[in-house]
């Protein structure tokens, strides 16, 4: 288990999306949870995410995986990185765990890259709050301000900004982390043959998240109300739109959002939903609740699938959303809610406190036979 260090209530107050900041030793006695050749493995597979990006003769290419060798790229300018790396390898996930004083909706995944001496993605500018930690080798990296910078494709794969001013130039070390909030444009270079980990944080926009609601009430067919104008008076202008006709527009979609139940069921169907393929490995046969039972009293944990999104809303505890569907406990139980959304692993000891074990284990059971939670 990875000990941060750090005040995170002093953190919340003053970087927390404000600013930038270098914790240097953020990790004691760093060790990497995964190793180059194991990453570069990773990137040889179809259901993984990954990324190659060279920088040759001062020219920039990106590739997105699976990729078949890389003998052929030489000792130095080339960055593997593999997406969601917590989803395959469950020691990577670990490295997200003391994190979690930020909320469970607003992580991402965690992205592992190895570079050669010289190399690394380029300046930009990232839309998400991100920990990165160095762990092999040693990485510089340069932080700017967040001002207004021209952004360019320097491939059709990798967008750059301008160049910056720093505000963070440092050579970071194994253990050393850099946050670094939405908007501030960064670049880092491998000094020597690094390992880089970082855990992001998805910041949806009102864009996004628009469309996406958008999407819930087509996808399920959820009636809306109609435009109506009964009190219509006779106007001389034809192309005219007026003001109160604007305020009624807005007031019918604004009845959609206020619609609460409908604005939850979409939110935690959505923010639930994985981005990335996970390792799910669904129970043949199926397990029965009383296998479950002993199983866990045999001091048998089960494991959340790493990666797997579980979420809920405060002041409900009978509905929770996974993997974006709803999930329903026989009865309100807030910590049976807690320990499906809130924690990675079960015991029997976990479960004293639960309101209705049998409902629990009943739901826990159809969860394990999907491969949302296993047995080790």
């Amino acid at each position: 288990m990875y000990q941060l260090n750090l005040d995170i209530a002093h953190f919340l107050e003053h970087y927390w999306q404000k600013r930038p900041l270098l914790i240097k030793g953020g990790f004691t006695d760093f060790q990497d949870p995964i190793s180059p050749d194991e990453l570069a493995g990773l990137a040889m597979e179809e259901v993984v995410e990954s990324r190659l990006v060279t920088r040759f003769d001062n020219k920039w290419e990106a590739a997105h995986g699976p990729f078949e060798s890389y003998d052929h790229l030489g000792e130095e300018n080339w960055t593997v990185l593999v997406q969601a790396c917590n989803h395959w390898a469950p020691e990577v996930h670990e490295l997200a765990l003391p994190f979690q004083f930020i909320p469970g909706w607003r992580f991402d995944d965690v992205m592992v890259s190895f570079s050669t001496p010289h190399a690394g993605v380029g300046p930009h500018i990232d839309n998400y709050d991100v920990f990165i930690t160095q762990g092999l080798g040693k990485r510089h990296w340069r932080v700017g301000d967040a001002k207004p910078l021209n952004e360019f494709a320097a491939h059709a794969a990798l967008l750059h900004c301008e160049p910056f001013e720093a505000i963070i130039d440092v050579i970071m070390e194994p253990g050393d982390i850099l946050y670094i909030p939405p908007g501030f444009p960064h670049e880092g270079y491998a000094i020597e043959p690094s390992m880089n980990f970082s855990v992001g944080f998805r910041a949806p926009d009102a864009k996004a998240l628009i469309s996406s609601f958008a999407d819930h009430l087509i996808d399920n067919e959820v009636r809306t109300e109609r435009y109506g104008d009964a009190d219509l008076k006779p106007r001389a202008r034809h192309g005219e739109i007026q003001p109160s006709e604007l305020h009624r527009l807005r007031e019918l979609m604004q009845q959609a959002l206020d619609d609460e139940t409908l604005f939850k069921a979409w939110f935690g169907a959505m923010i639930s939903e994985a981005k990335h393929d996970l390792d799910v490995n669904p129970v043949e046969p199926d397990y029965s609740a009383e296998e479950v039972a002993d199983l866990l009293t045999q001091g048998e944990p089960a494991i959340k699938v790493p990666g797997l999104r579980s979420v809920w809303f405060s002041g409900e505890s009978q509905q929770c959303y996974i993997d974006g569907e709803a999930w329903t406990l026989p009865s309100d139980d807030a910590a049976a809610i807690s320990l499906l959304c809130d924690k990675d692993i079960i015991t029997q000891a976990d479960m004293v406190e639960l309101a209705d074990q049998a409902g629990f284990l009943q739901l826990l059971t159809r969860l394990i036979n999907r491969g949302y939670w296993f047995f080790s």
